[in-house]
């Protein structure tokens, strides 16, 4: 089992290989809430990876893969049935695009908070994805650099747990 250890001072570490991350604008949270910013302490399954193919080839990795879609969506709504789920779309409720310029998503893991089954408001969308180059904070997601995250994703599979602590 691959464990991936996250800490409140942006460092990732897995196996013997140390790296800055970006964390959410709210720091390491308890007590995740939609939109505070936070990124949730906890230990998270590593469920399946996306990729934008026009930017990246497929990444090695022992989780299930999918590229991303210009109709591709996360829903960020409460209220909707599909919170914290990928979508297609149009969607009515409010959602994410996977689908972005900056390249944020060109790859990105979705962890398994908040998932089984969602609970309204108490977040959605946490990733590990791609930082921008000044590792500026996220929405509540870890980051990492291109090179460090095709290296991560190399090394999980469906056992992998992604550990954010606080401490």
């Amino acid at each position: 089992m691959t464990i991936i250890r996250v800490t409140a001072d942006g460092v990732l570490r897995c196996a013997d290989k140390a790296m800055r991350c970006a964390l959410g604008r709210g720091g390491i949270v308890r007590e995740k809430r939609e939109g505070d910013g936070g990124t949730p302490a906890g230990q998270w399954p590593t469920l399946s990876l996306y990729y934008r193919a026009d930017r990246m080839t497929r990444p090695i990795t022992g989780l299930p893969v999918q590229s991303i879609t210009e109709q591709d969506g996360w829903c960020d709504d409460p209220s909707s049935q599909d919170y914290n789920r990928f979508v297609h779309l149009p969607f009515a409720a409010s959602h994410e695009r996977l689908w972005r310029e900056d390249r944020l998503y060109d790859g990105l893991v979705v962890l398994g908070y908040n998932t089984d089954p969602p609970v309204p408001g108490r977040g959605s969308a946490i990733f590990l994805h791609i930082a921008q180059p000044d590792y500026s904070p996220t929405e509540g997601c870890v980051a990492v650099a291109p090179a460090d995250f095709i290296d991560l994703v190399q090394q999980c599979g469906p056992d992998s747990r992604v550990t954010i602590s606080p401490d």
